[in-house]
Parts: structure tokens; C-alpha cells; sequence
């Protein structure tokens, strides 16, 4: 078993961590995501939104919050206000309405501001493992469990792996950016 093999893993990771991180940011559609870092202050402490009602979107540009328990629905509505994510959230008595704003091309350019810098935490995480493994290989070799080739052919092959990842992370980043910027 190769260090570089085992090493899908924490990569892996790091690319989940970002689709999850990204997934909460607006785009011009309703996305239920977007509400997945609300908390809610109800039975005595804080839970998310999405466990105390479903969330759906019957169109494009508006989302529906269902209580199962509708004591709590001035709750939630509190708690979207208190996000300021932006929205203003309608109690119709047993749900809540949210009806996205129009997004203006300078609010999307924003939020393509904040994507890159999501985008650069990214590669500094794959980094920050790829030196990780670095080490873990010279160590190794300085331990002679290998031979000097077999050290730069894991060096190489762990750039491969840096590289293959990366590109997965500019992919993802491209089709966020291209979902944000449409009108």
C-alpha cells in the first residue's frame, strides 16, 4: 500500500468540506441549502431548521418551510431574521413563505467574490495535506523503508493526486460561479 493511495481519503474529505461550505451560498434559485447553517432556539436549545419541518421549493425563486410542530414556527421565523441571510420570511399561520429577492448583478458579483476566496480556502486545505503526506514520505525514506526512487516516485505520484484534486475544486468552483451568475 502506497502513502499516496491512502491518501484519497483526506483529500476527499477536503473536497466534501467545500461543496458542503459553498452550498450555502445564494444563487438566483431557491435552494433549501441555503437555510442549512440556520439554528433555532426551540425545546430548550439550539436545532437546525431542517430538523423541525421540510423545506421545499414549489418555485423557482420561493421556498416553503412545514413545521412539524407548529408551536415553533414563530421560532424559525425569528431565527431567518436573526441569519440576516437576507430574506423575509411570511408566517402564514401553519408555514413559512420565503420569497428570494432579485438578485442585482452587484450582488452576484459579491457572492463570486466570496466563492473565490471559498475556492482559495480550498487549495490551502489540499496544500496544507499534500504536506502532510510530504513529510510522512521523507520520513520515511530517511528511515530507509524505501529507496531514494521510490521516494521521488511518490513525490511525483502525490503531485498527480495534488493536481487531480485541484482541478476537481476549480471544476466544482466553475459550475457554482456559473449557477450564481445566471439571471
Amino acid at each position: 500500500m502506497s502513502i499516496v493511495t491512502d491518501s484519497s481519503k483526506e483529500f476527499d474529505k477536503k473536497i466534501e468540506h467545500f461543496r458542503t461550505d459553498i452550498a450555502s451560498l445564494k444563487t438566483g434559485r431557491a435552494n433549501p441549502s441555503v437555510l442549512d447553517n440556520v439554528m433555532v432556539d426551540a425545546y430548550g436549545g439550539k436545532m437546525p431548521i431542517n430538523q423541525l419541518g421540510s423545506i421545499g421549493v414549489p418555485e423557482s425563486r420561493c421556498m416553503l418551510i412545514q413545521p412539524w410542530d407548529k408551536s415553533v414556527i414563530k421560532d424559525i421565523e425569528k431565527a431567518i431574521i436573526e441569519a440576516n441571510l437576507g430574506f423575509s420570511p411570511v408566517n402564514e399561520g401553519d408555514k413559512i413563505r420565503i420569497n428570494l429577492p432579485v438578485m442585482t448583478e452587484e450582488s452576484r458579483k459579491e457572492i463570486a467574490k466570496t466563492l473565490h476566496k471559498k475556492i482559495e480556502d480550498a487549495r490551502i486545505s489540499v496544500r496544507t495535506v499534500r504536506e502532510e503526506i510530504k513529510d510522512e514520505i521523507m520520513k520515511a525514506a530517511e528511515e530507509k523503508k524505501f529507496g531514494e526512487d521510490e521516494k521521488f516516485t511518490l513525490l511525483e505520484d502525490l503531485d498527480k493526486k495534488v493536481a487531480e484534486y485541484n482541478d476537481k475544486i476549480k471544476k466544482i468552483g466553475e459550475e457554482k460561479e456559473e449557477e450564481i451568475m445566471t439571471i
